[in-house]
């Protein structure tokens, strides 16, 4: 039997467990809405990169954090990051 493993499939619960808000969904489930702040999966899912909205069109890529083990220790420092 062949597993599927999508590390995207945690992204949008683990987003609302760590910052404490209920996200947006964009993107089919590989970006989210917090605020202000996007957070987007990139590069087969090995980069998430934090990126401040200020208008509809206006986006400012403000870092990028490496996926190296869970998604949700990606966004534990992402959060560090945003709030830094």
């Amino acid at each position: 039997m062949r597993k599927i493993v999508d590390g995207a499939a945690d992204f949008i619960v683990a987003a609302e467990r760590v910052f404490g808000a209920e996200p947006r969904v964009l993107d089919g489930a590989r970006s989210v809405l917090i605020g202000d702040l996007k957070l987007s999966l990139e590069a087969g899912e090995r980069e998430l990169w934090l990126i401040r909205m200020h208008s509809l069109a206006l986006e400012e890529r403000v870092a990028m954090v490496e996926v190296r083990g869970s998604i949700e220790e990606a966004l534990v420092e992402a959060r560090e990051v945003a709030h830094a």
